[in-house]
């Protein structure tokens, strides 16, 4: 049985908070520097669905090349819970926060969280991108990145499409060519409507 405070406690926050505590939605968990592999271990011992992209580069050193997987976002793991489970996630030593507004944690958008899931995992080129928000915004109606919005680039030769992460501020390029061969995906070059 609830006391009164509890029943208090629970009433003075918005009703979509309240659902935020039952559903899983998916949250930007930031972690300390370089630790984003050890916090995703982590997060798979204690069976916590979480999400964190990586990318292949090579490092040129004195004596050798070194073909390494390095975060896309660094800094940042994506979780899939509900609210009232984030201690889960917040007591890994690692973990610095659940990004948020207002003491809050705010919630990423799950549909583009499950198309990035999806499309990342297709090994298509992705590479991490300055943080970019003006530019032609063009939206990606086919192939496995089908429905994200980002900011046409043109490099070299190729299309490559910016898509951004508002709420951590950052940018992922992705190879529209690749895509486009990949399964016959096109690009809807209307301008689409900013905010």
């Amino acid at each position: 049985m609830q006391s009164i405070a509890q029943k208090t406690e629970w009433a003075l926050y918005p009703l979509q908070t309240q659902m935020a505590m039952v559903q899983p939605h998916w949250y930007a968990a930031y972690t300390c520097a370089n630790h984003e592999k050890r916090v995703a271990a982590e997060l798979g011992a204690r069976e916590v669905e979480h999400f964190l992209p990586v990318y292949s580069s090579v490092r040129r050193w004195k004596d050798r090349r070194v073909n390494l997987d390095l975060p896309l976002f660094p800094g940042y793991v994506f979780v899939h819970l509900a609210l009232r489970e984030r201690l889960r996630v917040v007591q890994i030593p690692s973990v610095v926060r659940l990004v948020g507004f207002g003491g809050l944690p705010t919630e990423l958008p799950d549909t583009e969280m499950e198309i990035m899931r999806s499309g990342l995992s297709q090994s298509l080129c992705a590479e991490p991108h300055p943080f970019l928000t003006v530019g032609r915004r063009v939206r990606i109606t086919g192939g496995p990145f089908a429905g994200l919005e980002g900011v046409l680039k043109r490099r070299k030769n190729n299309l490559r499409v910016v898509v951004t992460l508002e709420l951590i501020q950052r940018s992922v390029a992705v190879d529209v060519d690749a895509a486009v061969g990949h399964l016959g995906g096109v690009l809807d070059l209307e301008t689409v409507s900013v905010g």
